[in-house]
Formats: C-alpha cells, sequence, structure tokens
C-alpha cells in the first residue's frame, strides 16, 4: 500500500470517527443532571395536564383585536394580548393584558387599561379587572374594577377609585359615567364623603 493510500484511509478513518462523535453528541438522550433542570417533572406533568384541560374545553387566541361601534354610535378598539372563550358559551372572552380605545363623537377619546378582562361579544359590555387605568382629557384614574354595559350607554368604575387631574385629585368608591348625556356621579360610603384636593384657581 502506498504512502497516498495509507493517508487517504487515515484522513476517511478520521472523519468517519468525527461524524460518529458529532452524531453521538448530537441525538444522545442523556439525562441532565438535577441541578440542571428548571422544573420537576411532576411539576412538568401538572402543567401538560392544565394545559391539555384548558384547551379541550377552551379555544385560545393570542393577539386578539375587536373592534366595532356601540348603540350609541360611538367607535371602540378593545385588544388583549391572549384570550380565551369556553367552548360551550363562545359569546364571552375572557382576556389577559387588556387596551381599549373609545372615539366618542365629540372628538374626544378614552384609553383604559387592566391586567384581565371581559368581553361579550354579543352584548358587546366589557368588563375591566386588576390595576385599571383610564385617560380621558389629560385625567388620569386607578381602580381596581371597570364596567361598560353598551344597552345602557354607562360606564361603572369601582374599588379603590382614584382621579388625577391639573386640577386635583378625588378618591371615591365608585363613579358612575354617563357617555350619552357625558355626565359623571361620584358615591362614597366612606362616611358619606368624598376624598377631593381640587385646586379652584
Amino acid at each position: 500500500m502506498t504512502d497516498r493510500k495509507k493517508k487517504l484511509r487515515l484522513i476517511q478513518l478520521s472523519l468517519l470517527i468525527l461524524g460518529s462523535l458529532i452524531i453521538f453528541f448530537t441525538y444522545s438522550n442523556r439525562e441532565k443532571p438535577n441541578s440542571e433542570k428548571i422544573i420537576t417533572q411532576d411539576l412538568q406533568e401538572k402543567i401538560n395536564k392544565q394545559q391539555s384541560s384548558k384547551s379541550e374545553n377552551s379555544d385560545v387566541f393570542y393577539n386578539v383585536e375587536y373592534t366595532g361601534l356601540d348603540l350609541a354610535g360611538n367607535r371602540y378598539s378593545l385588544k388583549s394580548k391572549e384570550a380565551y372563550s369556553k367552548k360551550n358559551n363562545q359569546a364571552v372572552v375572557n382576556m389577559k393584558f387588556v387596551e381599549a380605545v373609545f372615539y366618542f363623537k365629540d372628538d374626544t377619546t378614552l384609553f383604559v387599561r387592566s391586567d384581565t378582562g371581559v368581553y361579550n361579544n354579543k352584548t358587546l359590555d366589557m368588563k375591566f379587572l386588576g390595576n385599571v387605568l383610564a385617560n380621558y382629557e389629560g385625567s388620569e384614574l386607578f381602580a381596581d374594577k371597570a364596567e361598560y354595559s353598551n344597552s345602557k350607554s354607562f360606564l361603572t368604575i369601582s374599588d379603590n377609585v382614584k382621579v388625577k387631574d391639573i386640577r386635583g385629585t378625588i378618591a371615591a368608591d365608585k363613579l358612575f359615567f354617563d357617555i350619552k348625556n357625558q355626565k359623571l356621579d361620584i358615591a362614597s360610603s366612606l362616611n358619606d364623603k368624598i376624598n377631593a384636593n381640587i385646586d379652584l384657581k
């Protein structure tokens, strides 16, 4: 065997061994040490069961947007990063990371954001829950809950309500905003008083 053939055989054998090692390390299913595992196998099984039961009973959507007109003729846009509806009740959509914009006929705009929400695509009613933040004409509103009734053209804001405005601040139990008549009513059960700090100048 000539030196040239020996070198070729040696190169071929080296390449074969190298290729075998690459395949072995790429496709070997070796167990990672427990210190490298992020979650335990029991926890992973529980998560898988929850996801499968959720997907069996409901439809899950991502980056959802609903737009339309309410009964008063105002335009709205409702967005959610994640939403699901139960298969036996498709009208009610549960949402996470919710943003809504209401475009009123008088050219004013109301922005609402919350952690979660519920939208009824039949009645067009909306609920905003958890860390509700609203912005209207430069005024900021903070609350735990807000409900929009399309049939009554009414927005109810409740639980730890606080309004910040250039004219001052208001803290109350509930705010009732009549969208059609552009009227705001404030209610408080704390000794029937409303905490307000208003600049009258």
